[in-house]
């Protein structure tokens, strides 16, 4: 009898162990707040993994960086203290400048020219996250970048000696090269920045803009569509190969929608933010054609500079962005 009943409770326990390892639990750390139309986008994503796998997988987000900080997500994810993280593509330039060409200023400065700039840089990417068991899953554009200062800027000479806030390495340059003084800020300390004087103007999306109220502290929001830097989801590949199939095939296909869905959800972002940066009292100024060739000179500089030291990698995707 004791023999039947210490089989019954193997079975048991075997039965329940067996059922636990079908439930995946992913832990998703992500920079923004659930404010930002990104991690909304994220957060659909999760839900729609969790429906599609039947609550095989389960994706928790963690937004606004209170599981790991924006600089250490991509790490995180590599050491697989996370399966699965989001952040900004550029923030990885220093490591190639293949990661950083959709923040290089007028390279790309359309959603089309966006989309095709990520089309020629997807499979480079790809190859080199694999080399440190990273996969991309999807990338999502912010709106295209805008100068956000408290006076009109009508040439490129009215930005020197301006404190410039910066968040990569590429518009740290810029700033530099416009006569500015580039200082690193991240997005949740703007406002703090500027109340401090710590940075007297910015290059960002109108996402970020109203985010952080930027009419509290500045007057005029110049929409020189500079780039149109993305965000990236990526994956641990070991986490991802320990999926069923079926549950490998509902991330990808899911991945594919919120792609496609937070797309659509920048675009119609740069128009309801710029509208509401506009009803607060910023002062929407359209770029003269002064500044304009002034900011062009400057990106064909720093495509020139990057290409001059960049790797062969960076180098075929502006190749073929360029049809070259």
């Amino acid at each position: 009898m004791n023999k039947t009943l210490r089989l019954i409770a193997g079975a048991i326990v075997a039965a329940g162990v067996a059922a636990g390892a079908q439930a995946q639990e992913w832990n998703m750390p992500t920079p923004y707040s659930d404010k930002i139309f990104h991690t909304q986008n994220i957060i659909q994503f999760a839900d729609d993994v969790r429906e599609a796998t039947g609550g095989k997988l389960n994706i928790t987000v963690h937004s606004a960086g209170s599981l790991f900080k924006h600089g250490d997500i991509k790490n995180a994810v590599r050491s697989r203290q996370v399966p699965i993280g989001e952040f900004f593509l550029s923030r990885l330039a220093n490591e190639d400048a293949a990661f950083g060409l959709d923040s290089l200023p007028f390279l790309a400065t359309s959603y089309d020219d966006a989309a095709r700039l990520w089309a020629a840089q997807k499979p480079v990417i790809t190859e080199l996250l694999a080399k440190q068991n990273l996969m991309p899953l999807f990338s999502v554009p912010w709106p295209a970048q805008g100068l956000y200062t408290k006076k009109e800027i009508k040439s490129v000479g009215d930005l020197a000696g301006l404190k410039f806030r910066a968040y990569n390495a590429a518009l740290e340059q810029f700033a530099t090269l416009a006569g500015a003084s580039p200082t690193q800020v991240e997005a949740p300390d703007i406002p703090q920045a500027f109340a401090t004087g710590q940075v007297e103007a910015m290059i960002t999306s109108p996402s970020t803009g109203v985010s952080s109220k930027a009419w509290d502290f500045l007057s005029y929001y110049t929409p020189i569509n500079a780039w149109v830097p993305k965000n990236i989801v990526v994956v641990n590949k070991a986490e991802f190969d320990r999926l069923d199939p079926a549950v490998q095939d509902a991330v990808l296909k899911a991945a594919e929608e919120a792609e496609a869905r937070g797309w659509a959800m920048s675009k119609a972002e740069a128009e309801e933010k710029t509208r509401i940066l506009a009803e607060n009292g910023i002062t929407v100024v359209e770029p003269s054609d002064e500044l304009m060739a002034g900011l062009r000179e400057i990106g064909a500089k720093m495509l020139e500079d990057t290409l001059a030291s960049a790797s062969d990698a960076a180098k075929r995707i502006v190749a073929a962005y360029q049809g070259n």
